[in-house]
């Protein structure tokens, strides 16, 4: 390992250009990532006056065993690198947003000539629109049957030429217009769908006054059956927008941002005013937020949940200004395609609704926290008398489970899943093909997963191999144990406790 004047040596001969640099430790892993206008200037300042860093600073140095960088042609292009390096790598040290799973989306498939709506976890450049990020699955999926009442849609990958003879069932529930069988045309169709669009993106007073317009055309041309049909979505949307609370009658395009914090960790509350109306509201949790500066914790929010938003609105009002406003504003307004304004609320309704959303923040924040203490206390309980039951010497922090399968004797796949503090991390799940092995051979097939876990430790960039489990699981029996601790032995990895 380096020592720091050997770093600080190093980084002396950076650019004094703009960028990313990245800090890794002894095992390889990334622990933090920043963004510099100057890279040499800011990364020769964690190795210079010591005595003047706050403790996490001090604490990031002494782990540090090399530091890369990443020249960017501007400012504003390491801001949008850094918040995916931080999201793609969640380094220890950067305050960042604790999503175990990513938080899901509704996507509309405007690619397709009869778009489908579904919800995925990853944004694409497909052409698709998309709508998020939900917090709460429950919440997206509600949305999702509140409209499909209302705006049917259908689901299915079905091929759409209208030649097909019989129709799904959620077409005679009223719940897809069934262009399968040709019960509507491609324009009647995407017209529903961009009714639907524009819905989500908070237009809903807009789609009822075009619809009475409509109704009122079709009834004039005595096509009674269509006014109906108008006059109950109508109805419908007006029930819907009758639940959303009005909170304003001139903030017409805002996302009001707080947020609270305890112990190390931040509750961020969103509150989503669209033409007046709140339409929605999300919280999301940050972790490393301690001995952060307030506005530290806000512009880290704005990076990790802006890059992923699917829609920017015109005025973002929040607590504090966020460090290097001026650079986050063009970064926002470069993805709406107009003028984004970022305002701390002083006066009036805007800070009554600031101070609104940091109350449902605080309230927030408190109800988890006594969520994790209880989850802690059970681990914790549930891992002591693990140790016990095994005659361990010490509580199992980290334990790795895995398990072969194959399909009817061929493609064999190991699984590899991963418990920390008694709590599934799902982020560090693996799925491994077997390369060496043919046909169904358990044993053989968890030497090879084994052997190739344990016999990268330590050089392995990926998190999940860089770590050393406290004990390992594996499904079988003594056979499939016996092959899990040769391969431990031929990697040099015989400390490691392991049951089966």
């Amino acid at each position: 390992m380096a020592t720091v004047e050997e770093i600080a040596a190093r980084v002396a001969q950076f650019p004094a250009k703009p960028g990313v640099y990245i800090m890794r430790d002894s095992a390889g892993h990334i622990i933090y990532v920043g963004k510099a206008v100057n890279l040499r200037s800011r990364v020769r300042s964690y190795f210079q006056n010591g005595a003047g860093h706050t403790p996490k600073t001090q604490r990031l140095v002494s782990h540090v065993a090399d530091v890369e960088f990443i020249i960017t042609s501007s400012e504003l292009e390491a801001l949008i690198l850094e918040a995916t390096l931080i999201k793609k790598h969640k380094p220890h040290y950067n305050v960042r947003l604790k999503d175990e799973k990513r938080y899901p989306f509704i996507k509309v498939h405007m690619e397709e000539d009869f778009p489908r709506v579904s919800t995925v976890r990853r944004v694409a450049n497909d052409g698709g629109r998309y709508f998020g990020p939900y917090t709460s699955s429950w919440a997206m999926r509600e949305t999702l049957d509140l409209l499909r009442r209302i705006f049917p849609y259908r689901t299915c990958d079905e091929e759409i030429n209208g030649r097909r003879q019989r129709a799904c069932l959620y077409y005679h529930i009223g719940r897809c217009p069934g262009p399968c069988i040709g019960a509507c045309t491609k324009e009647e169709y995407r017209e529903s769908v961009e009714r639907l669009c524009r819905f989500l993106e908070g237009k809903a007073n807009d789609i009822i006054v075009e619809m009475r317009q409509r109704m009122a055309q079709a009834a004039a041309e005595m096509r009674f059956e269509k006014a109906a049909a108008l006059r109950d979505q109508v109805d419908a949307l007006e029930r819907v927008v009758e639940r959303q609370r009005m909170v304003s009658s001139t903030l017409r395009d805002h996302d009001i941002i707080a947020f609270a914090r305890s112990n190390g960790s931040a509750c961020v509350e969103v509150f989503f005013i669209r033409e007046g109306y709140l339409i929605g509201r999300e919280y999301f949790v940050l972790e490393g937020t301690s001995e952060e500066a307030d506005s530290q914790v806000l512009t880290s929010f704005l990076q990790q949940f802006y890059s992923e938003a699917t829609h920017v609105p015109e005025e973002v009002i929040v607590q504090h200004m966020p460090d290097e406003a001026a650079i986050i504003e063009a970064w926002l307004r470069e993805k709406r395609g107009h003028k984004v304004a970022l305002r701390v609320a002083k006066t009036g309704e805007k800070k009554d609704l600031l101070r609104l959303a940091a109350e449902n923040a605080s309230e927030t924040l408190a109800r988890l926290r006594a969520e994790w203490d209880a989850d802690e206390g059970r681990s914790t309980a549930a891992l002591e008398e693990l140790r016990d039951a095994l005659g361990l010497q010490a509580a199992p922090a980290r334990i790795e489970c895995y398990d072969i399968s194959n399909t009817q004797g061929t493609n064999p796949v190991a699984s590899m899943v991963v418990f920390v503090k008694g709590v599934a991390r799902r982020s560090e799940y693996r799925r491994f093909r077997i390369r060496t092995v043919q046909g169904a051979n358990d044993y053989a097939s968890m030497y090879e997963v084994i052997k190739r876990r344990f016999g990268t430790t330590g050089k392995e960039r990926d998190d999940s191999f860089a770590a050393v489990p406290d004990l390992v699981i594996v499904d079988g029996g003594r056979g499939q144990l016996n092959a899990a601790l040769q391969a431990l032995r031929d990697a040099g990895r015989e400390g490691i406790n392991v049951v089966g």
